[in-house]
């Protein structure tokens, strides 16, 4: 069991950086892979970034390669989504997400996450 607690949005103007971060409870953090969804008004949930246990591989959505980084600090039980470059099209609710994938493209199913967080906005203006 992993609780999750998203922390970190707000509004910024297109073009600024945005650090979300959460925080996991339970014993067994480090067992699972972490993942961060968005979903913006009127659409489906989508992927964004992901991370293996170990903090040694890291999976992005195209859109948002080479802006966004995702990383995790077992020690203190927090992954982070670093977010540079930001655009209007990234508006949207994220979610932080516990979950065991088991494969390669499962770390980009949201159906392989089975513990979630209520979610934090994400505003981008022009």
């Amino acid at each position: 069991q992993v609780n999750v607690v998203e922390s970190g949005g707000g509004m910024v103007q297109a073009g600024g950086s945005l650090r979300l971060s959460c925080a996991a409870s339970g014993p067994t953090f480090s067992a699972y892979a972490m993942a961060w969804f968005r979903q913006a008004p009127g659409k489906e949930r989508e992927f964004v970034a992901a991370v293996d246990w170990s903090g040694g591989a890291t999976y992005y959505a195209d859109s948002v390669k080479t802006r966004f980084f995702i990383s995790r600090e077992n020690t203190k039980n927090t992954v982070s989504l670093q977010m540079n470059s930001l655009k209007r099209e990234d508006t949207g609710v994220y979610s932080c997400a516990a979950g065991r994938p088991w494969s390669t493209d499962d770390y980009y199913r949201d159906y392989r996450y089975n513990y979630w967080g209520q979610g934090t906005q994400v505003t981008i203006s022009s």
